[in-house]
């Protein structure tokens, strides 16, 4: 409907009003209140039409189909916000012009007319901009990406290209004047949204980097963060620590601190056992021949006390070693055949990752003993299956170390202490009676 054709419609009802004897302004009162009505009646039909196109045919067709894209339409009220956003265009056309009789509220009418439409827009351009994020969301390629961060930054920018709009409408001012004087006032915009901007620019580096990813298990302990990571947005990134505690830190600390992402670990399908076995360096010696016996009757450690004694015997023979020193030559000694079977122990069991470093090697000597360092990776990441990987091997080794007359490295405890100052007394004791 034209303005001319409303006018002329506004025009003929204030004449057909005016016949009942009613004063100029009285009339015009009337005739907006009749025109308001029956424009109120039009709208809540429209409201009902669209109501039934929308919320029932296309949400029961949507609901109906296979695809996936279209049921987020609905889960993110995009259906609706189209509605509304038709039914306040045509009230924006047609209410005006029933005030034609009052110029300064027809004026601010329009103003307030046009602000909800530019708000209905925005409602429905956010809805399908969520739905766009849902639907890269299905995508493996887009799972672990930052798209939160992508979607905030977008919202901002409608929001501030909508508040220059709406700012230009109430003012009646040119949306340039606005966007001119908003430039003087850069640098306390940069104050104001500066974690807003670095988190922006540090969601856009992790993403193109792919330095972290949703899902991944990363470490900051200065940020007290141990877990998974949940939402990586424009201002932080949700963390589920291993305890349930969800802890939130600001994206740009991903750039700004040291962090450890265990991605790496996760994808190699294996995680690392780095402990040791403190020896007692008193207990190491070299083996006697019926001990070593003994030990060939251990099946895993059979292959390698063969193999070893056919080397050893050339070697002393080939350099003509004095048998009388056990120093003179090669001979075996009980830490290393310890060494071999945890070498042999740990390739037998299924447990271990096969295709992953591998060795069990000897540390320093340090006033805790000879640590023997067992340095290979589970064959599997999870965390319970790890630990009670690990807890086996060691439990087995513990048990099977006095088999080669070796010792555990201890400190003393109190019964210890308190046995040596038993004996000293005893001795003391003796000493005097002697």
């Amino acid at each position: 409907m034209t303005s001319k054709q409303t006018g002329a419609l506004y025009d003929w009802t204030l004449n057909l009003i005016e016949q009942t004897g009613l004063s100029d302004r009285l009339a015009h009162v009337v005739t907006s209140a009749g025109l308001l009505i029956v424009a109120f009646l039009i709208l809540y039909i429209l409201d009902m039409i669209i109501s039934a196109v929308f919320n029932s045919i296309l949400t029961k067709i949507i609901t109906n189909t296979k695809t996936k894209w279209d049921d987020l339409l609905i889960r993110n009220k995009s259906l609706n916000h189209l509605s509304h956003f038709i039914l306040i265009v045509v009230a924006q056309q047609m209410i005006p012009f029933i005030f034609i009789g009052f110029p300064d509220f027809t004026a601010g009418l329009n103003k307030f007319l046009s602000i909800l439409v530019i708000l209905s827009f925005y409602m429905l351009i956010n809805s399908l901009l969520k739905t766009g994020r849902d639907i890269l969301r299905l995508s493996k390629a887009f799972v672990d990406k930052p798209l939160d961060s992508y979607l905030q930054v977008t919202q901002i920018f409608f929001i501030f290209v909508i508040g220059t709009l709406i700012f230009s409408i109430l003012t009646g001012n040119s949306p340039w004047q606005f966007l001119v004087s908003l430039g003087a006032a850069s640098a306390i915009l940069m104050l104001v949204f500066k974690d807003t901007i670095l988190g922006f620019v540090a969601s856009i580096q992790v993403s193109a980097n792919d330095s972290v990813r949703v899902g991944d298990w990363i470490e900051m302990p200065k940020y007290g963060v141990d877990g998974d990571v949940l939402e990586i947005n424009l201002n932080k990134v949700k963390v589920q620590n291993f305890d349930k505690t969800i802890v939130s830190v600001p994206t740009y600390t991903l750039l700004s601190d040291a962090f450890k992402n265990y991605r790496g670990m996760q994808d190699s399908g294996g995680r690392r056992i780095k402990r040791a076995i403190n020896i007692k360096i008193s207990s190491i010696r070299y083996l006697t021949d019926d001990e070593i016996a003994v030990l060939k009757k251990i099946q895993l450690l059979a292959p390698y006390i063969a193999t070893r004694e056919e080397e050893i015997q050339a070697y002393n023979q080939h350099t003509a070693a004095d048998d009388s020193m056990l120093v003179n030559g090669r001979r075996m000694t009980n830490v290393g055949l310890f060494r071999a079977y945890i070498g042999a122990y740990a390739r037998h069991n299924p447990d271990i990752h096969k295709g992953l470093t591998f060795m069990v090697r000897q540390l320093a000597p340090n006033e805790h003993g000879l640590p023997l360092e067992l340095y290979m990776f589970t064959n599997g990441t999870e965390w319970a299956f790890f630990e009670n990987t690990m807890s086996d091997l060691f439990d087995h080794l513990f048990a099977a170390i006095k088999y080669f007359h070796l010792e555990v490295f201890e400190l003393p405890a109190a019964d210890d202490l308190r046995h040596l100052l038993s004996e000293k007394n005893s001795v003391v004791d003796r000493q005097k009676n002697s």
